[in-house]
This record gives C-alpha cells, sequence and structure tokens, in this order.
C-alpha cells in the first residue's frame, strides 16, 4: 500500500458544544481507534446538504468504525445562533454529532476555505485526506474501506457503536413546514417538510383535514403552485423532482426529473422525466410554465405542461449576483417566487437579495448587493439589507412581501417609490406567505405553524444592522499570485480524458478591478492571476471541477464520478502576503 500523507489532526473545539450526543462533550481522544469524517457545514449551504444525504449511505454501511461529526461553521449572524443549530440538525434529519462552532475555531485550525469541506482522520488521529465541494463521497468510501484494513492489521482499528444519541420527538401538526398555498376551497396546502409530506389545513390555519404523503412519496418537500384548480404542483426537493398531487383523489404523480441530482454535463433541457433536476425549491406559474428555483445549481428552470418538457431559462450554475440576459445572469441558491403581469420575483437567497425576471427575460436586482453583504436595514433599496430570504409573495398595489428568513422578519419593497421597509418581526424563520383577503398568512417554519397578520399600513421601525460574512481574508500579495486547484484522482481512478480535458477552472473577483488578469475560464486546475495594487480588498471566486473514472482498461464503460465545488475567497493584499493560494478539491495539498 502506498504511504499516504498525513498531518496531526487539531482538536475539536466549538464554543456551541455538542449536539446528538445526549449532553456529553468529546474529544478527539475519545475517538481515537475510530475513522472520523469532518463535515464543515452550514444550515444555509444547499451543497451542504446534498452532501448530508450523500453521506447517509456510508454513514450506515461503516456504523462501527467510522464516526462523521458535522462541524457546523456558520456564514450568516443567524446561523451562529446556538438555538437555530438545534433546529437544523432537526430539520435536516442529521443522525451523527454536531460541533457548534459559531466562531470559527474549528474551521481555521484545518485551514478550511469552503462549504460543505469534507475531512478524513484515521484512527490514530492524522489528517489524511480533505475534499470540497459535493461528489466525494465514492472515493471517502474507497479510502474508508482502505484504512479499515490498514488498522485492523495494525490493532488500531476500534469497532463499536458510535456516539450519536438521537433526540426526543416533539408532537407538533407540521413540523418546519416550508411553503403554502390557498386552495380553491379555501383551504391551505402546506409542505410539511421534515415530515415529507403535505398537510391541508382549515380556512383557520389550524385544523387538520387531512394528510398527503409521507415518507417514500415525498423526500423534504418545499414548494407548491395551483396548475389549476384540481392539481398542485409540488418541489419534491430532496427527490430533484416535480410532482403532481390531484386534490379530488389524493394521488400523486411525477411531472419532471428522474430521482436523480443533475450534475455538470448533464442534459439542461428535453422530455420532462428524462432530465435530471437539482433541488427545486419554489415552483410559479409564469408565462404558462411552471417556473422552477433550481437552488441546488443557482438557475430557474421551467416545466411545459403542454409539451411536458424542462429546459433552463435562467442563470449559467456559476454562484453569485450578475443582472442581465437571463442567459448570461449569475443567481445563487433561489429559493422563493412569485408571480405578476410582467414579471417574476425571486428570493435569491445566499445573496441575500430580491430579484426578477421580466417578459424581455432580462434579470434585474431590486434589493441586494452579493454573497457577503447582508443585515437588516431598511430604507433605500441601493441600500437596504436582508439576510438570507426564502421567500416572495406579490402584494396587490404591486410591492412584493419578503419572507427575511434569518432576520424572523415580513419586509416590503415598494417598486414605485424604490423604498424597503418592515411589516413585521418576532417571526421565527418565516419562509413563505400567502394573501387571504387584507390578511397576509405567513408560514413559520421554526415554530411550526402559520400565522395570519393583518397588511399593516405603516412599517415597523427598527434599528439598521449591516454584516459581513466573517471568515478571516486570506493576506496576499500584490501583483503575481498563483492559483493552485488541488485535485488528486482517488485511488483506483484517473482523469477521464476521452473525450478532451476533464478539468474546468472559472475565476472571477468582486470587485472586477481586483484582477488585471487570469480571471476567466480554462482546462488548466492552476492559473497565474495578477492583482491589482491599488485595490486592497476583495473576493476571488473560483469554480471548479474535475471528473475522474475507474481505471480499469478492461472495463469498456469504467464508472465516472464529477467532483465540483465554488469557492469565494475574502482576500486582502498586503506587502509580505502570500505569493500561493491552494484550494483544496480533493486530496491533500502536497505543500502544505
Amino acid at each position: 500500500m502506498a504511504t499516504r500523507a498525513r498531518v496531526r489532526a487539531p482538536e475539536l473545539v466549538g464554543k456551541g458544544g455538542w449536539l446528538n450526543t445526549g449532553d456529553r462533550q468529546y474529544t478527539l481522544a475519545d475517538l481515537r481507534g475510530r475513522i472520523v469524517i469532518l463535515d464543515f457545514w452550514t444550515f444555509c449551504c444547499v451543497n451542504c446538504l446534498h452532501v448530508l444525504d450523500e453521506l447517509r449511505e456510508l454513514e450506515e454501511k461503516h456504523r462501527d468504525t467510522v464516526v462523521i461529526i458535522g462541524v457546523h461553521s456558520p456564514k450568516f449572524v443567524h446561523e451562529a445562533d446556538h438555538a437555530a443549530v438545534v433546529d437544523a440538525v432537526e430539520r435536516y434529519n442529521v443522525e451523527h454529532p454536531v460541533l457548534d462552532d459559531p466562531e470559527l475555531a474549528t474551521w481555521k485550525q484545518y485551514a478550511v476555505r469552503a462549504w460543505p469541506t469534507l475531512v478524513v482522520i484515521d484512527p490514530e488521529g492524522y489528517v489524511v485526506a480533505q475534499h470540497a465541494g459535493e461528489g466525494h463521497a465514492h472515493a471517502i468510501e474507497k479510502l474508508v474501506e482502505e484504512l479499515e484494513a490498514e488498522h485492523e492489521a495494525k490493532g488500531t482499528l476500534r469497532r463499536g457503536d458510535g456516539p450519536y444519541v438521537a433526540p426526543a420527538p416533539v408532537a407538533t401538526d407540521l413540523r418546519f413546514p416550508g411553503k403554502a398555498v390557498v386552495l380553491p376551497s379555501g383551504n391551505f396546502l402546506v409542505s410539511d417538510t421534515t415530515r415529507h409530506q403535505l398537510v391541508e389545513l382549515a380556512p383557520d390555519g389550524e385544523s387538520v383535514v387531512r394528510r398527503i404523503g409521507g415518507p417514500g412519496f415525498f423526500n423534504e418537500p418545499q414548494g407548491l403552485a395551483l396548475l389549476d384548480d384540481d392539481t398542485v404542483v409540488v418541489a419534491d426537493t430532496v427527490n430533484h423532482s416535480l410532482r403532481a398531487v390531484d386534490l379530488t383523489t389524493g394521488h400523486i404523480t411525477t411531472l419532471a426529473g428522474t430521482g436523480r441530482q443533475w450534475w455538470q454535463g448533464s442534459p439542461t433541457s428535453g422530455p420532462a422525466l428524462d432530465v435530471a433536476l437539482s433541488s427545486p425549491w419554489d415552483v410559479a406559474v409564469f408565462g404558462g410554465k411552471v417556473w422552477i428555483a433550481m437552488a441546488g445549481v443557482h438557475q430557474l428552470w421551467t416545466y411545459d405542461p403542454g409539451t411536458r418538457t424542462v429546459a433552463v431559462a435562467a442563470g449559467t450554475t456559476n454562484e453569485g449576483l450578475v443582472d442581465g440576459p437571463a442567459a448570461e445572469a449569475w443567481f445563487a441558491q433561489p429559493s422563493g417566487l412569485a408571480a405578476t403581469e410582467d414579471r417574476l420575483w425571486v428570493a435569491d437567497s445566499e445573496t441575500s437579495a430580491v430579484r426578477f425576471v421580466d417578459r424581455d427575460m432580462q434579470v434585474r436586482t431590486a434589493v441586494g448587493t452579493g454573497l457577503f453583504d447582508f443585515g437588516h436595514r431598511d430604507g433605500d433599496a441601493g441600500q437596504a439589507l436582508l439576510q438570507h430570504p426564502l421567500g416572495v409573495t406579490a402584494l396587490p398595489d404591486g410591492s412584493v412581501a419578503i419572507s427575511d428568513t434569518y432576520n424572523h422578519a415580513l419586509r416590503r419593497f415598494d417598486p414605485a417609490t424604490n423604498e424597503v421597509t418592515t411589516l413585521a418581526t418576532d417571526l421565527r424563520e418565516p419562509s413563505g406567505a400567502v394573501l387571504v383577503g387584507d390578511d397576509i398568512v405567513v408560514v413559520e417554519s421554526a415554530r411550526h405553524r402559520l400565522t395570519r397578520l393583518r397588511l399593516p399600513e405603516e412599517a415597523v421601525r427598527v434599528e439598521a444592522v449591516a454584516h459581513r460574512t466573517q471568515r478571516a481574508a486570506t493576506e496576499v500579495a500584490a501583483g503575481k499570485l498563483r492559483l493552485d486547484v488541488v485535485f488528486q484522482a482517488p485511488a483506483g481512478q484517473k482523469l477521464d480524458t476521452r473525450y478532451g480535458p476533464s478539468t474546468r477552472l472559472l475565476v472571477s473577483a468582486t470587485p472586477e478591478e481586483l484582477l488585471l488578469s487570469g480571471e476567466g475560464a480554462g482546462t488548466d486546475l492552476s492559473r497565474e492571476l495578477e492583482l491589482n495594487p491599488e485595490i486592497t480588498e476583495g473576493v476571488l471566486h473560483v469554480s471548479a471541477m474535475a471528473a475522474s473514472c475507474d481505471d480499469d482498461p478492461a472495463n469498456e464503460y469504467p464508472a465516472c464520478h464529477v467532483h465540483q465545488q465554488d469557492w469565494g475567497v475574502p482576500v486582502r493584499v498586503t506587502e509580505g502576503g502570500a505569493g500561493r493560494l491552494p484550494l483544496v478539491l480533493a486530496g491533500m495539498d502536497p505543500a502544505r
């Protein structure tokens, strides 16, 4: 067996303590003898949620040797709230210990630069691999099998039950509901996300009329839209599908998706049941089609009920905030949609923005500036701030209500005045809202209920708060900067070059003036950048992809795997700063 690079693993530290351990606090010494996989995640991040699902099979198969520990490392201020982390662990059915690290102490010790990142620690307490992004479960499982054999032979592997202790279940009619729609009967249909079902409620918003689906039918459903008086379209998020519910019979059918997650290189249009989707989060009918907030790939897609086809409508899969023609725009985890006669409103959650697509297929931003600025500030839309909004609701006067999720508030943007105001506060993680007469009914996800509010005539005054993502900037030197995306193909695999280059690298910057050269797309995972010495701070946006296949000459059709990740790296240009920026996609940085 080849010698494997090893680095002693730093201790696990988190001010918020441990969850899912029965209140026991752990150190790495307590886990010696087990293979430990650290999953650096944050609950706003859809890619992190994908990785949670990727790891479930490995976690079950190797339960007696592997301990997965989620290291919760917040991006948004709200995600540093311990109660919110507790909610997220239940909401997303996390069945392993979680270390709540609100100050990013462990993140910094492990030199993590992106959500999600996976770090593998061997039974003797050494880091042996690091992977950023999605698509690494197959490589990690192979490494786990190698480590099991190696340490079984050395006598350093300890088998047995892990430290996971399940929390006690809580009885409520709804559990972390996502979205709601008003039915022709006047009842509400609510996506009861954590329980994988839809719940029909009477007009009082409390009395349960019936439940539709459940585990095996839906998997964390979110958005709902009326296709006609008898049919509701459902964004079946973790099943990566669109479903239809017959309101008369309760019968469920699949409209779009294959049940598998879309990956780079997959078809982006065609017969709806033959094209994979990626975490559809909301749906709305606009221009005769069902528009889909495809959170998993930062795009908007459409489903045409007449031709039963799907297609990309807006977005490039690059994550960020870029306006312009729909095909060139960038989104960041679009999670809420609302249609009017002339535009489709979009809650673009990771940029804390509200945006819209007009009839000319132009994308424009109403509120929000980018991936790293957020807060709660009213006033002119150009300087107003939101925090990870998940829902938008069109109001009769042409304005739009915003479910400002991480600010626990209902906000309003008025295009006529270009002003943002606050309509209500003290709403626990509102994720959507619907109009009922003069009232607005809000989905209070973290309070597990619908809350009815009278639309206020006057705004609520709130103290303005502005934040930036709290990750420390990487100090780099002005002038030449070597960017190295580290990718080592998993054991038994090689880069797939049968049909051309198997890697892709895309680089840009905010502000654009930060880069004098080196921006754009290419196939080499290393590149020389030139930084502008007159720009002292900014963010480098790096997107990398690599495809590897089983290295078996006898196999004409080897299994292939795509590894991909987007980084937003805050940098500070300083004298004496680093001249090299390594980003690990998979493997270990040889210069570490």
